[in-house]
């Protein structure tokens, strides 16, 4: 089984894996949340970089702790791993909205003016909405030293279930963000991770790996097929977004950077740099 998405650790495993492994006690885990602007998904608790990260407002899954980290999973996607005790808290009511924009902030104030603390909050970060008033939006804020308000400007969030219809769109709000190996955020952000934020934001499931995507994501196109807005091209350990019929989007290590560029040239590229040709051309279904 993949480990990525085996919720286990051998000790301790999650309910669904009765009579699948081996270990100690199973467990249903107990729901989280995470309140920081980003928490990294690790292997182990020792790790000193991360698989994948997850955003404010997601949801958690502890099945067992570990010093100052916890083993868990992410709601969101499944993806397993530790993660830092310190970034989670115990959620006191369901998520109403998330940030549409690529960046916004909390504030622990509704003063535009005032110097207060500030939390930076990315694109697909989630929250609370308690009440709107003079353009702010007062969030929960569940924390270790107790509940709080969190202040956003309201014009930068949409409710949960108005969903984006256009992947690429969403993709383009990135244009220029750091590239950052297994980075989820405005901040940095890896090619998959680009994928994933622009798929989810239209109610698209999608696995956070690049090998996991191209297993799971739409149809096969066949091979000279023209390339269509929204379509994803995978190469082995990489994989990129379809703007137009010449030109794609894709967070990567050449430019250190989300990108557009020529399709031709991106496939010579990677090919000439040794990294193979295209492995898969897929197409979503329409909506």
């Amino acid at each position: 089984m993949d480990r990525r998405l085996l919720k286990s650790n051998g000790h301790v495993a999650h309910v669904s894996l009765v009579g699948q492994v081996d270990a100690d006690r199973f467990v249903e885990g107990e729901r989280f949340r995470i309140t920081t602007a980003t928490a990294p998904i690790l292997q182990t608790p020792n790790d000193t970089g991360r698989d994948r990260e997850m955003l404010f407002g997601d949801d958690f899954i502890v099945l067992d702790e570990a010093d100052d980290h916890v083993f868990g999973f992410s709601e969101r996607d499944g993806y397993v791993g530790y993660t830092p005790r310190d970034a989670l808290a115990k959620p006191s009511s369901d998520v109403t909205h998330v940030v549409q924009v690529r960046q916004s902030y909390g504030k622990s104030s509704a003063a535009l003016k005032q110097r207060d603390e500030v939390l930076l909050l990315h694109h697909g970060a989630r929250l609370c909405v308690k009440q709107v008033e003079d353009g702010w939006a007062e969030c929960d804020w569940p924390r270790d030293r107790g509940e709080g308000s969190l202040y956003l400007p309201a014009a930068h969030l949409s409710p949960i279930g108005a969903l984006e219809d256009d992947p690429a769109r969403v993709a383009e709000r990135y244009l220029g963000a750091y590239y950052l190996w297994g980075g989820n955020s405005s901040v940095g952000i890896d090619c998959s991770g680009l994928v994933q934020a622009a798929l989810m934001a239209c109610g698209i499931p999608c696995p956070g790996d690049s090998d996991m995507q191209k297993q799971a994501l739409g149809h096969p196109v066949p091979q000279g097929s023209p390339y269509e807005r929204g379509d994803i091209l995978f190469w082995k350990g990489h994989v990129a977004m379809v703007v137009n019929s010449e030109t794609l989007i894709h967070a990567n290590a050449h430019h250190m950077a989300v990108a557009y560029e020529p399709i031709a040239e991106a496939i010579a590229r990677i090919a000439a740099q040794g990294d193979g040709d295209v492995t898969a051309h897929k197409r979503l279904e329409r909506r």
